[in-house]
């Protein structure tokens, strides 16, 4: 049985200037989410996929004729890397690399693997040497690693939630008791100190309730739902209430699959993310945008590694608010973690654990003017998941 071919001899085979690709050659180097490149001598690029062409933000064509250098940072880490191939002669990979990428003013975290082109491995001097180059950005990567941080952290949640409602809840019963009955006989002044007690325990227990909601692992029956109606509840709670001088703007894919999953605990994830995004936007202007796609690409196995479940449908919650501090963004989803005066931090660790009970990813990308919380969720397995 014949091998596969290898990236570097289907990159030689779509390279400027060789005999005219195979069609099957070409499509899969166009099909690729890595960044492919071959580069000749003095930094040229020969070969560019389509994905090389949206991680350096220039056509193929323009890569062609300016090399590598005109669209990298000085000294940047892949010119480095590209002559270390070439000096050493045998493959190279790093990962978590910062790659400075100047014409989309901004810094991209990626793998990197390097190896000689194999028609010029050995072969003349080492400047002449070209490099099949596959760049991979760490988005996915991330994606996965931020699903099963959230299942995590929910079930670390859950373990603290029970034994602090156990704990608690009686004392705190007691309590209540004990300062209703002294407020019944007590002076004005006294019944007034009685009454702040009964109102802060009161307090106390509705986040010790909020709580036992996040650790509640008691599986919830799931049916077939369609998001879009789902959503549609959400903003009609939402402008009737807590967003009514928000303009809710929504942008549906009208073709989108059903999902399985509990219309409860989805509703309550949604109305945390459009309550979290009311509460970010500016008191004039404000504006949240609901929007559903169909995404292609991404998977994730179990916990066993057997089953891949593909999470084509994306929800997402995008408000014009100041957008996440830095230094919140790497715990955004722990409990307790909150930008807001008078937050508990609760909401997020508990959308965090409703996506993650759903199989789904939970996401997100900020900036000033452009905060955007994304759910990706497996379709209903009815429906060709």
């Amino acid at each position: 049985m014949t091998g596969a071919p290898t990236s570097a001899a289907l990159v030689q085979a779509v390279t400027v200037g060789a005999e005219p690709p195979p069609d099957q050659a070409a499509a899969i180097l166009g099909a690729l989410p890595a960044a492919v490149l071959l580069v000749g001598p003095g930094d040229t690029v020969r070969y560019a996929n389509p994905a090389a062409e949206q991680l350096f933000g220039v056509s193929a064509v323009a890569l062609a004729e300016a090399g590598l250098g005109p669209v990298l940072a000085p000294h940047s880490p892949l010119l480095e890397l590209v002559g270390r191939v070439r000096r050493q002669d045998h493959g190279v990979m790093e990962h978590h690399v910062s790659l400075d990428l100047p014409r989309r003013g901004m810094v991209c975290l990626v793998d990197i693997q390097a190896t000689p082109q194999s028609a010029s491995a050995g072969h003349g001097p080492a400047a002449e040497r070209e490099v099949v180059v596959a760049i991979q950005e760490r988005t996915i990567a991330s994606r996965l690693g931020r699903q099963f941080e959230q299942r995590d952290a929910g079930r670390s949640l859950g373990a603290m939630a029970a034994t602090l409602a156990h704990e608690v809840k009686n004392p705190l019963s007691g309590i209540r008791g004990a300062a209703q009955l002294l407020g019944q006989n007590a002076p004005p002044s006294d019944a007034e100190l009685a009454r702040v007690i009964c109102e802060e325990v009161d307090r106390i227990r509705g986040l010790i309730d909020r709580m036992e909601a996040l650790g509640d692992s008691a599986p919830l029956p799931r049916t077939p739902l369609n998001v879009h109606e789902l959503l549609d509840h959400v903003c009609a709670l939402a402008r009737n209430g807590f967003a009514r001088q928000v303009r809710i703007v929504v942008r549906y894919d009208p073709s989108l699959p059903l999902i399985e999953g509990n219309r409860d605990e989805l509703v309550q994830a949604f109305l945390n993310l459009v309550k979290n995004a009311a509460e970010a936007v500016p008191s004039s202007g404000g504006e949240i945008i609901l929007s559903t796609a169909y995404e292609y690409g991404l998977s994730l196995r179990d916990g066993g590694g057997r089953r891949r479940t593909q999470l084509p449908i994306s929800l997402s919650v995008q408000d014009n608010g100041a957008g996440i501090p830095d230094d919140v963004r790497p715990h955004l989803f722990e409990p307790f973690v909150t930008t807001k005066a008078n937050g508990r931090g609760l909401g997020l660790a508990l959308v965090a654990r409703i996506v993650a009970d759903h199989g789904g990813v939970l996401e997100f990308d900020s900036r000033p003017r452009r905060t955007v919380f994304t759910v990706l969720l497996p379709s209903h397995r009815g429906d060709g998941a």
